[in-house]
């Protein structure tokens, strides 16, 4: 016997049509399934990949902006099908458990970064704060259509936040 309103999916259902690529690459491995404020957790394991590349990888800061580039490119390529994929399957405009817009935006801010804790938290600090803000044009990429509007408001967050800690690295 059916207990939901007529025209509705129970949620199991919901689940078994999720387009796993999209939902794994959209919530960036599960990060955007953390609570609370999922768009921070995405930014934290974007730093935390970029840590590991400098740190335990040993990248020169050339490597390592070779690793974001392609990382970004990479991550804009799958980025915006699987967020549209998973807002469309969720049925909601722009979900917070999509993160791969903050995953990118974050790596957008850490090029040319040095390869410190210091800069890296100037990087999460300046990024989130444009992410939350979206001065303009920022807020207006959001009326792009689907996964576009999702990841590019967060492109030029990430632009922002590299210019301003380009800014600060001229002094600390």
């Amino acid at each position: 016997m059916r207990t939901e309103a007529p025209g509705t999916e129970p949620v199991q259902n919901q689940n078994a049509t999720r387009t796993a690529w999209a939902w794994v690459v959209a919530t960036f491995f599960g990060a955007g399934q953390m609570k609370p404020g999922p768009g921070t957790w995405g930014s934290v394991a974007a730093v935390l990949l970029w840590a590991v590349m400098a740190w335990a990888v040993h990248l020169s800061r050339f490597g390592l902006n070779i690793f974001l580039g392609c990382g970004i490119a990479v991550a804009l390529l799958l980025g915006v099908p699987a967020a549209t994929l998973a807002a469309r399957e969720s049925g909601r405009e722009d979900p917070g458990f999509v993160v791969i817009d903050e995953v990118i935006g974050q790596w957008i801010a850490l090029l040319a970064c040095p390869p410190d804790w210091a800069h890296a938290v100037i990087a999460l600090l300046l990024f989130r704060l444009f992410d939350i803000t979206k001065p303009f044009p920022a807020r207006q990429l959001e009326n792009l259509p689907e996964g576009w509007g999702i990841v590019f408001d967060d492109v030029a967050a990430g632009l922002y936040a590299l210019g301003v800690a380009a800014l600060i690295r001229i002094w600390y």
